[in-house]
């Protein structure tokens, strides 16, 4: 092989090599898609899904500031509203307020920073940035939230995203009575005036109230318990883990408390498990359930060495 040759060949790979290198890799979905995409998944009550394609989004596409700030308003407000999940979506008004400082959400996020320190019961930094944040005016509203704006409260639009999420935190038996126009308006009227009552409620300091705190600690202790014995029971107790013998054997073990009797109380016929295998299921788990709290409760008295002194009742 010349020496010509091998020159030759080196600039030709390096010529392509520095092109490669020149080339900026493109997402292949145009911005404007992505984005939507996202709107979807969020009116979608897909929320965790949602935040995942905002910060691509965010992350992989060449915004200017103000979407960049709306972007991350918008993941705030998911963790926030629909979360539940105030350590995050705090980091996200943050970002606002620190690397946005000319963004029209500053007033906005200086708010919701506010209420994420008091549901995280950082009550002295919440008084420190309640102290930094003025009055919210016309040109610093945000942006609304994905879906069709269909009441206001003042200046907060209410979507009909906003309203799915109300209505999907209802059991189903009311969500089927809530189908047509007229029992939908009727529903956002009655979550419009429990706004509009708390709204009210909290400037008259009533969130600082010794009876609301008090009930409030006390819902609070309610639910952690609730939620802990969810965990821990579903840790325990599943359908999967059982087979349908498991029920039928308890069924078998139980038959009188499936018979049908007179008005006597006299047994006249015992159901096949076939006629009523569902009910038997139902209460197969929900005597595993029990037996699966007995455990916890006494595993955890017996951790924190609980002791009943019996003969000081009479």
């Amino acid at each position: 092989m010349s020496s010509k040759f091998t020159t030759l060949i080196i600039l030709i790979l390096t010529n392509l090599l520095l092109l490669q290198c020149g080339k900026t890799d493109q997402p292949p979905i145009p911005a404007e898609r992505k984005r939507e995409f996202a709107n979807i998944l969020y009116n979608q009550q897909l929320h965790l899904q949602a935040v995942k394609e905002y910060e691509e989004y965010l992350r992989n596409y060449d915004l200017d500031a103000r979407e960049e700030a709306n972007i991350s308003y918008q993941i705030g407000n998911i963790y926030f509203d629909r979360l539940q999940d105030y350590e995050n979506a705090l980091a996200y008004y943050l970002r606002i307020k620190y690397l946005y400082p000319e963004s029209n959400l500053q007033q906005e996020a200086g708010r919701k920073i506010v209420a994420c320190l008091e549901r995280l019961q950082r009550s002295t930094e919440a008084q420190q940035a309640i102290e930094q944040t003025s009055a919210l005016d016309e040109s610093q509203k945000p942006e609304s939230r994905p879906g069709d704006v269909i009441a206001r409260i003042g200046a907060r639009e209410i979507t009909t995203g906003d309203m799915q999420y109300e209505l999907n935190k209802l059991p189903p038996y009311i969500q089927s009575q809530l189908q047509g126009k007229e029992s939908k308006i009727e529903f956002l009227k009655q979550y419009m005036a429990q706004e509009l009552l708390y709204d009210s409620a909290k400037r008259k300091g009533l969130d600082k109230d010794k009876e609301v705190l008090e009930g409030a600690f006390q819902a609070k202790k309610s639910l952690m318990a609730q939620k802990l014995l969810e965990d821990e029971i579903q840790k325990e107790v599943n359908l999967d883990k059982y087979s349908n013998a498991d029920v039928e054997l308890y069924y078998k073990a139980n038959k009188e408390k499936y018979a049908e009797k007179d008005e006597k109380g006299n047994v006249k016929r015992i159901p096949e498990f076939q006629e009523v295998a569902q009910k038997v299921a139902q209460d197969f788990m929900r005597e595993k359930q029990q037996e699966a709290y007995d455990r916890l409760v006494e595993r955890l008295m017996k951790a924190e060495k609980v002791t009943i002194y019996e003969d000081k009742f009479k």
